[in-house]
């Protein structure tokens, strides 16, 4: 018997890029070992954090009646009081945000809150209105891609590409061109900014200015900014420049346990205006009665002492900084010799480097096809240029390559790739064959 789907339930179930990832990672992650996985976003097992989390597991296990609460009973659907008490004065003592705990609500992981807020404040309105997502600098992460529930949900600005030690160097940087971003207020109606920082599938890390200037044009516009800071600051704090953690009273902030080595406990927090955290919570009660206990648990007495803003600068960053080095110097190795024409852009933050490969001659999902069936997962760069209005052709010939896999791994994975992209520049540039 084959069921009807509602117009919903057809885009909710369709294909979309962030399913094929996630159904890539989780093979990769349990049945295919053998798989090189430079694809998805899992992070590194980072000892020094796989022993701090056994260690407070080992402290709840010690509590019964601690450990017997969190496994049975439900939390309020905005999150644990002692959490959010927990986390909002840690933010307002070390940042002097204005923040309390009703600025705050707790979702089931990130991708969930992002569900929630695209849909609340963008799609069809009454009169015939059509709101709209502005990703101000795109590339931008594919979970976002199929999101919305009403279709064209997003409108996205092409880059400026700039080279800040010169092209040689073959280390670039996408900008904001912020001449893009003020047009696309008078193309469309907008209800809102989006990005990550660091930025996912870059690495780029938005500066302080961009950011400063883009809560301006925000308030300016009488809309909220959304900052998604899954790897950036105030934690987990995987980047490697300078970036100052931001929030204004228009600002909705979204933090993940997931970077810090708990992407099992799918905890996220959205931090904002009190309209916006009461629809989360009243979103969550509908959707799934309240959220997962564990994560909260784990890191409270962290958030209580302000340990978990030390655990990025004294783990993450050393560990992820060593492995991003790593990569890079393989890069120049293979891809020079293979002769591939090749950039890279400069690794700010996060674990992904986000390669440029000039001239492929086959697209980026040939070439993921052509990996996939040689064991290496990569993700392709055309699912990141979501709510481009024009075609441009850098983005078939980008590459997310996820460098937090240990070294043998990720080594031999490179080593394939510039095998396969220089195969294919040869065979696209002999006469009478296309591919």
């Amino acid at each position: 018997m084959k069921f009807e789907f509602s117009q919903v339930g057809r885009k909710l179930t369709g294909h979309s890029g962030i399913l094929e990832l996630m159904e890539d990672l989780g093979r990769a992650m349990t049945d295919h070992p053998e798989i090189l996985m430079l694809g998805g976003g899992n992070p590194a097992a980072v000892p020094a954090l796989q022993e701090r989390w056994r260690t407070r597991m080992q402290e709840l296990l010690s509590e019964p009646a601690e450990f017997d609460r969190m496994l049975g009973n439900y939390d309020p659907p905005r999150g644990n009081p002692r959490f959010l008490q927990a986390l909002a004065s840690l933010l307002k003592r070390s940042f002097g945000w204005d923040l309390h705990e009703e600025n705050l609500a707790v979702t089931n992981g990130g991708q969930t809150a992002f569900f929630y807020l695209f849909n609340l404040l963008a799609g069809r309105f009454e009169g015939q209105r059509h709101r709209k997502i502005l990703l101000p600098l795109c590339p931008e992460y594919i979970g976002y891609a199929d999101q919305g529930i009403d279709d064209e949900m997003f409108v996205a600005c092409r880059p400026e590409i700039t080279w800040p030690d010169g092209p040689e160097s073959r280390i670039f940087k996408y900008r904001i061109d912020f001449a893009a971003v003020e047009a696309a207020f008078d193309q469309h109606d907008i209800a809102a900014i989006a990005l990550s920082r660091p930025t996912n599938p870059t690495g780029n890390v938005l500066t302080d200015h961009e950011i400063e200037t883009l809560a301006e044009i925000a308030a300016k516009h009488k809309i909220p900014l959304i900052i998604d800071n899954a790897y950036g600051a105030p934690f987990p704090g995987v980047i490697f420049t300078e970036a100052k953690p931001f929030w204004a009273p228009h600002v909705i902030m979204t933090l993940s346990l997931s970077k810090l080595g708990l992407p099992g406990t799918r905890t996220a927090v959205v931090i904002g205006p009190q309209q916006i955290t009461s629809a989360m919570a009243a979103m969550t009660a509908i959707s799934g009665l309240s959220n997962g206990n564990i994560g909260q648990q784990l890191v409270r007495p962290l958030i209580e002492s302000g340990e978990i803003l030390e655990l990025g600068p004294r783990y993450l960053i050393p560990f992820y900084a060593e492995k991003s080095r790593l990569a890079q110097g393989w890069i120049r190795e293979f891809f020079t010799e293979a002769q591939v024409d090749w950039a890279l852009h400069a690794s700010e933050g996060a674990f992904f480097h986000w390669l440029w490969l000039r001239g492929l001659g086959i697209s980026s999902r040939e070439l993921y096809a052509r990996l996939k069936a040689r064991q290496v997962l990569i993700v392709p760069g055309e699912y990141f240029f979501f709510g481009l209005r024009e075609d441009w052709s850098h983005q078939h010939e980008c590459l997310r390559l996820n460098f937090s896999q240990p070294a043998h791994v990720v080594r031999e994975g490179l080593r394939i790739i510039a095998e396969e992209a220089a195969k294919a520049r040869r065979i696209s540039a002999k006469p009478g064959l296309t591919v």
